[in-house]
């Protein structure tokens, strides 16, 4: 039997590609990405997913940083005796741990994107903050950022105008740098190591 894992909607594309690409006999289970919106709620939601899939393969994992959890996530980890990515968070997974401290230290505001969000920008940030029918509110939401980075994984022309209209929706100047998929790929494979 393959391995399931458990995998943050905003991840599972790129770990379907990473699976692909590297022939590995994985099954992912994605939960929904607009649970970053509620983080209090994925240690939750993986726990009931673990239960569901586990008797379905010989292993199980699981894609998500910790993601807000503050150690909730690595409570259900230790319980289901599984492995989870490294980090605080996927941009750690992509850019590296020291990158991303790297940049909160020179710039504490920045508000960071990686594809998934270039993509779903609307829906996952202007629609579930409410700011579609109450704009005036982005200063209150936005007022302690000061600019916006691109973690780009696969950039192309496309995904760079919708990140210049996504720094635009929060008046805020986007900076891209292009880190690939980083330690995705390597994360995803230890996951499947005994």
């Amino acid at each position: 039997m393959s391995v399931g894992i458990v995998a943050c909607g905003a991840l599972a594309t790129h770990i379907a590609d990473i699976a692909a690409s590297d022939s590995l006999d994985i099954t992912i289970y994605p939960l929904p990405p607009l649970l970053h919106n509620r983080p209090e709620k994925i240690a939750g939601e993986v726990d009931q997913l673990l239960n569901e899939i586990k008797d379905k393969h010989s292993r199980c994992a699981v894609a998500y940083a910790d993601c807000g959890t503050y150690g909730a996530l690595d409570t259900v980890i230790a319980a289901h005796g599984v492995k989870r990515l490294g980090g605080n968070h996927c941009y750690d997974i992509f850019a590296g741990r020291e990158k991303v401290e790297s940049i909160m230290e020179s710039d504490a505001g920045t508000y960071f994107l990686t594809d998934f969000l270039v993509k779903s920008f609307h829906r996952s940030v202007i629609v579930e903050l409410g700011l579609d029918i109450r704009p005036e509110l982005r200063d209150d939401y936005f007022k302690n950022y000061s600019r916006v980075i691109w973690l780009a994984q696969q950039p192309t022309p496309e995904l760079e105008a919708l990140a210049k209209s996504a720094a635009a929706e929060i008046e805020l100047p986007l900076e891209i740098q292009n880190v690939g998929y980083g330690q995705l790929a390597a994360q995803v494979k230890q996951l499947l190591s005994n």
